[in-house]
């Protein structure tokens, strides 16, 4: 019997021969390297056999396994590992099979040790560059098995840690056999990535503690005991590094998810954390498709807490400031809309108190959490307009002022249900987001930059009864103006002997300032004026009007310019001196410091010394007990600043003509507390204009005794006027609609009327020269006559 089996051990098959010589009896002795190399010389002498080596030592391993013969299933292990190593022929892809094959069975066993040694091969299989391309290879078990290894929760930590390590290993090993190559079922699908980017979130999640290293993949440091989370970095760097155009958003959305369902937006330190390591890891021309999807998931969170959509700005604050410029993308307006939308959402929530929620009815709203939301929504408007180049700032400049509640322009908004303090609210938060756009905003040309479809709204705030919102308006009129960065040097009211020590930038006014001080100064000098008069002001507001004088005489400044800002600083001074304002004591020592700072300022700038001498002497001698007594030689003299500057050829005409600022309906429109008064207001200016008012009355014959009169009836006669402006807001307050909806009739009826006759005049044909008809009416019709028939004089014929 012995020989019988002798013989058939030696009619067995070379290849299993060969297999079965590289497995000592001890398996503590490990391979048998001269076997094992005798093995290798004959895979590749007969490349064909390699396929059923492959399925030999997989029965081989399956039956070890099976016996807990595990030092044998380490051998089997390491000679399929050398063996694919070396084999790169075109038989290898069967051969991969088995291989795949016996990994998969290692990975389902219960071992920690058997998994990790699996991992660890399935890892060198994937370094591999395979010369032939697989069409029917299928790695989702791999991504399951790797992505549940991820999850471990084994007892003990140490083994933990080495089988969630070996799950990280195997999805990085996945992404680059499969990543590449066009023929494998494709990664980036949702059913693979929202298994692989989960699992790596948690890892990640376990070492939160640890700041990012890096912000490039290319430069992390491998270390001799890697720690999971450091591990899962590198790897999730490495995956978001090889994604497509295409494969942004199957990579983003799981993380999103991941974030909702752990409530990790609330900390935000883990969600900006993720982000940075997106927006870091990702081409640069891709990042705008990242915040389209964040401000995607901020649309779909508008119900949730204002933590949670705090959470999502800041991760959108924090990707704008990391991504390159013009990451917003082609969509630029719709970025700023929706963070506008939302911001005007928050205004309302805090308004009301709660809103209704689909899933748990109402919610009561955390004032203090909106608010804190409104400031971050508001410092990621301005993070983005960082990003983008002059031009376009200017687009979202105007976009924003177009969303604000103007008065006298556009004031029937949507109904927010929170009444007038709903729009003041939404006015103080849109300035807000405009003065972060400004910031930092610099342009060579104001005139195309700042229209006047800009200008003009923004300026009509300079006049609100509100002092926040002027003060706002104040604060984005000198980032505007200031294009040198010189504003920090005027930021408090103080006289400066010298102003050489500012060290201040100064450029000669080109064209383009020049035409638009020539189009916008009168209005600049107009509201500045203005806002002096405000019993409301502060002191914050005179130390930014005085940032405002100043920055326009170094920015906007010519001869002309000059000339007109000293006329409006003298006639502040005779503001603060006017009993008829009413002004309270501080603002009028404001006023009067605001205009003495002003000229100091501008007489060093002219340069002229006779100019500044008389400004110096005066601000000496003001040392006043009451500002009742200012007088004499505490004032600036118009005459002697004209006498002297007229002396260096400024315009003597100008400069001794006293500043009056012209108030228009605008003025009027702005002071308006509601929407009705502004309706009345324009009523009034309608009526005055209107038809019915087109007879004139013969000129009065103006005596002694008419002024007179007209002096003590004025009080009567602006009591009369008020009474009657409250007669009409009343009447638009309160009347019933059909009533109004009659006036307004009958005013267009009017219209159409008169504009019958202006069309019957400029239509009806000329007088023939057959003479006219009289109707059955009794009305004279000219008669139409052919021209053939006309008669003309003998000159008018040749």
């Amino acid at each position: 019997m012995t020989g019988v089996c002798g013989c058939c051990g030696a009619l067995r098959p070379r290849y299993k021969r060969l297999v079965d010589n590289i497995f000592p009896e001890d398996p503590e002795d490990g391979l048998v390297k001269a076997n094992m190399e005798k093995l290798t010389f004959y895979a590749l002498s007969a490349p064909e056999k390699l396929d059923r080596i492959g399925a030999y030592l997989s029965e081989r391993l399956s039956r070890d396994v099976a016996r807990h013969r595990y030092g044998y299933v380490c051998i089997a292990m390491e000679a399929l590992d050398q063996l694919l190593m070396a084999c790169h022929c075109q038989s290898i892809n069967l051969f991969v099979e088995s291989f795949l094959k016996m990994v998969r069975k290692l990975l389902e066993a219960d071992k920690p040790n058997l998994q990790i040694l699996g991992t660890n091969s399935f890892v060198k299989f994937a370094n591999i560059e395979e010369d032939t391309p697989s069409y029917h290879r299928s790695y989702d078990f791999f991504v399951s098995r790797f992505s549940e290894m991820c999850h471990s929760s084994y007892e003990d930590p140490d083994i933990r840690t080495k089988i969630r390590m070996a799950g990280i290993k195997g999805l990085q090993g996945v992404v680059r056999k499969t990543v590449n190559d066009e023929l494998q079922a494709n990664i980036w699908d949702p059913q693979h990535m929202d298994k692989i980017v989960p699992s790596l979130l948690f890892n990640l999640q376990s070492g939160e503690g640890t700041e990012s290293r890096s912000p490039s993949p290319l430069q992390s440091s491998k270390k001799e005991k890697e720690s999971p989370a450091e591990l899962t970095e590198r790897c999730f760097r490495e995956l978001l590094g090889r994604a497509a155009y295409g494969n942004i958003k199957n990579a983003v959305t799981p993380v999103l998810m991941h974030l909702d369902n752990h409530s990790l937006w609330e900390g935000k330190t883990f969600a900006v954390r993720c982000f940075k390591i997106i927006m870091y890891s990702i081409q640069s021309q891709h990042s705008h498709l990242v915040i389209q999807q964040l401000l995607g998931h901020l649309d779909a969170n508008s119900k949730s807490s204002a933590t949670v959509r705090a959470g999502i700005v800041e991760v959108l604050l924090e990707a704008a400031a990391i991504a390159a410029s013009g990451s917003v993308g082609p969509t630029v307006l719709e970025v700023f809309n929706t963070l506008l939308r939302h911001l005007r959402l928050s205004v309302d929530y805090e308004l009301t108190g709660s809103y209704e929620c689909t899933n748990i009815g109402t919610k009561i709203i955390k004032e203090h959490e909106e608010r804190q939301l409104q400031e971050a929504v508001i410092r990621t408007i301005g993070s983005f307009a960082n990003t983008l180049p002059t031009y376009q700032r200017s687009e979202v400049m105007l976009f924003i002022m177009g969303k604000i509640p103007i008065p006298g322009m556009h004031p029937t908004l949507p109904s927010t249900g929170s009444g007038p303090e709903g729009n003041r609210m939404i006015q103080v938060m849109l300035l807000k987001s405009l003065r972060q756009v400004t910031c930092g905003f610099q342009t060579t040309n104001m005139l195309t930059a700042l229209p006047n479809s800009f200008l003009d709204p923004l300026l009509s705030f300079a006049l609100q009864e509100d002092a926040e919102i002027r003060l706002l308006v104040l604060e984005i009129l000198v980032s505007l103006i200031d294009r040198h960065d010189n504003l920090p040097k005027f930021s408090t009211i103080s006289i400066i002997s010298d102003i050489s020590v500012l060290k201040l930038k100064v450029d000669k006014c080109s064209r383009q300032d020049n035409l638009f001080m020539k189009k916008h100064a009168q209005h600049l000098y107009r509201h500045i004026y203005l806002c002096c008069k405000e019993q409301s002001s502060v002191r914050p507001h005179f130390e930014k009007l005085y940032s405002l004088l100043a920055l326009i005489s170094m920015e906007l400044a010519n001869e002309e310019v000059v000339v007109d800002l000293i006329r409006v600083a003298l006639a502040l001074q005779d503001l603060a001196l006017s009993s008829e304002e009413m002004l309270p004591v501080y603002n009028r020592c404001a006023v009067h410091a605001l205009s003495s700072a002003y000229l100091n300022l501008i007489s060093q700038l002219t340069t002229v010394p006779a100019f500044c001498q008389h400004v110096h002497e005066v601000i000496f001698n003001r040392i006043p007990k009451t500002l009742e007594k200012l007088e004499g030689e505490l004032l600036f003299q118009q005459a002697k600043i004209t006498e002297v500057l007229g002396g260096s050829g400024y315009n003597t005409e100008r400069l001794a003509t006293p500043y009056v600022p012209q108030f228009t309906d605008e003025d009027r429109l702005s002071k308006r507390k509601s929407i009705g008064e502004t309706i009345s207001l324009q009523v009034e200016v309608e009526s005055r204009n209107s038809p019915e008012k087109e007879e004139r009355t013969p000129a009065e014959e103006i005596t002694f005794e008419t002024l007179k009169n007209a002096i003590v009836d004025s009080v009567g006669v602006e009591e009369q006027e008020k009474e009657r402006r409250r007669q009409v807001v009343e009447k638009f307050q309160k009347a019933p609609f059909e009533e109004i909806a009659a006036h307004c009739g009958a005013r267009a009826t009017m219209l159409q009327s008169k504009l019958n006759q202006i069309f019957e005049i400029t239509i009806r044909p000329p007088p023939s020269p057959s003479g006219t008809i009289t109707s059955s009416y009794g009305q004279t019709q000219s008669r139409s006559v052919p021209v053939y028939e006309m008669k003309f004089p003998d000159l008018c014929v040749y």
